[in-house]
């Protein structure tokens, strides 16, 4: 059996969002194994963390400073994984690289397109290795639907229509009273923080889908919730080109003011073949629908699944719903594969992958299931874009990404 990879969590207590489910979903698999960790500069929830997180707080070697972890765990660990609020990813990371470590990073990994930038620079001085964690890519009905579009199972894609609708900013509690988010979460830089938050989900999994890069965007955005000032409702209209289809239209929206919603993230494909349907709150089921009306669905158990029906995805056997975390796993699963080849070969090749019919679509790794710097600047040149179009109320143009890597 091989040895679990060695990781250190940098943020990611019990106190964060993401902790817990980044914690579980590294030993699902038993893929990595959680040695240090300096979870927060708070003394009494770094220990809480510890004891929370850990088969055994005695072995794990805590840190009340990520620059002494750093420090002192050269040799001793196989990569950082960086789960801090997106406002201090950039110093974290660039100092992890600098200091010669594999990176994981939670998204979004920079506040804007020139942080990217600077964090490419590194990696590229340093040779290094770093992933960026976009969850939603793991769950395998949507790996399916990409394997499908792929084989051009359901034919020309006219349309997208993708949608991340929550309501944490303009719920309340049993008294009326505002719901507050982390304080970071309220203090908008140029690309709102609703954008980094949940928009970049919806590009991700639009470019993952399709193997596609956003040409052109337009947007409205609004603040409906209880934060004044603080934007929580984004519309896009994008055109997006794929290595096979030239004109993708799509139709993006995400909020944190929309009632009845915990989470309402779904996909809409409309193509020539057939439509196709996913719904997070119902994540083993795909829908499609073919030109005489017939409707199928398709799940991790269907004879004739590409993708979906493979081992590693059915922990236990279709009917028994898998979902959040599971996906997660199998995103875990996915890097530790490229960090162990990235270990072996410690030659660190960073070159391009870039497909020979489209120079702009460059991936970040050998896997199509993992993503990194490339797919960050992606998603952040799209939404510095949107933004750019609330200003000048016109269509602008997407920089291709093959200029933001020369």
């Amino acid at each position: 059996m091989v040895s679990a990879l060695r990781l250190a969590f940098i943020g990611g207590s019990v106190e964060s969002a993401v902790g817990k489910t980044h914690y579980i979903a590294t030993k699902m698999d038993r893929e990595f194994s959680l040695r240090a960790a300096c979870f927060s500069t708070n003394e009494d929830i770094n220990a809480i963390s510890a004891k929370a997180f850990s088969d055994d707080a005695q072995t794990l070697r805590l840190y009340y400073n990520y620059k002494d972890l750093l420090q002192s765990e050269k040799g001793n660990i196989d990569a950082i994984c960086v789960l801090t609020p997106t406002p201090i990813h950039k110093e974290m990371v660039i100092e992890s690289l600098l200091q010669g470590y594999a990176v994981i990073c939670e998204k979004t990994l920079a506040l804007s397109l020139s942080e990217a930038l600077e964090i490419m620079a590194i990696l590229k001085q340093t040779n290094g290795f770093l992933a960026v964690i976009y969850n939603y890519t793991g769950y395998p009905m949507l790996r399916e639907l990409k394997s499908r579009i792929k084989a051009n199972h359901l034919g020309r894609i006219h349309s997208i229509h993708i949608e991340m609708p929550q309501e944490g900013f303009i719920k309340c509690d049993d008294y009326g009273n505002a719901i507050k988010p982390q304080d970071w979460r309220l203090k908008d830089s140029y690309i709102p923080i609703v954008s980094l938050d949940l928009g970049i989900h919806c590009q991700n999994i639009i470019s993952f889908l399709t193997d596609s890069i956003p040409l052109e965007c337009i947007a409205l955005s609004a603040s409906y919730g209880n934060f004044a000032n603080v934007i929580d409702d984004v519309n896009i209209l994008a055109r997006y080109q794929s290595t096979i289809y030239s004109d993708i239209h799509v139709n993006m929206w995400f909020s944190k003011s929309a009632l009845g919603f915990r989470n309402g993230l779904q996909v809409r494909i409309q193509a020539e073949n057939y439509s196709a349907i996913w719904l997070q709150t119902n994540p083993e089921i795909l829908l499609l629908s073919d030109k005489r009306g017939q409707k199928y669905i398709v799940d991790r158990a269907s004879p004739n699944c590409l993708e979906a029906n493979k081992h590693r995805y059915n922990r236990f056997k279709a009917g028994h719903p898998a979902g959040f975390i599971e996906a997660f796993a199998n995103y875990y699963s996915d890097i530790a594969s490229e960090l162990r080849a990235y270990i072996q070969s410690k030659t660190g090749d960073r070159s391009l992958n870039v497909d020979s019919s489209n120079k702009d679509f460059i991936r970040d790794f050998d896997s199509p299931y993992i993503f990194g710097i490339y797919e960050s600047l992606l998603g952040l040149a799209f939404f510095e874009g949107a933004q750019k179009s609330l200003s000048t109320r016109s269509i602008e143009q997407i920089p291709p990404i093959s200029l933001l890597c020369t």
